[in-house]
């Protein structure tokens, strides 16, 4: 079985910059700049990185059900 406690940090790199510039076009034309697409890179590599040592198994499994369940309706579309 995979030991889950053991994982490589996250490192931004110019392919996940380039994805979020793309998705900021699309939703918020006004400020699609590679500086708010690091922005928002680092934002949620926060957000996960204190998620992961503050969050019990119930939250946990509640954001695996909702991760399921949009990977159900992506898979239907």
């Amino acid at each position: 079985m995979k030991d889950f406690t053991q994982f490589d940090e996250y490192e931004l790199n110019e392919a996940d910059i380039d994805k979020v510039l793309n998705y900021l076009k699309i939703v918020d034309p006004d400020n699609a700049t590679p500086e708010n697409a690091i922005d928002f890179l680092e934002y949620y590599q926060s957000l996960f990185h204190e998620a992961g040592h503050i969050t019990r198994d119930e939250d946990l499994e509640k954001l695996y059900n909702e991760f399921t369940k949009k990977q159900s309706r992506d898979n239907k579309a």
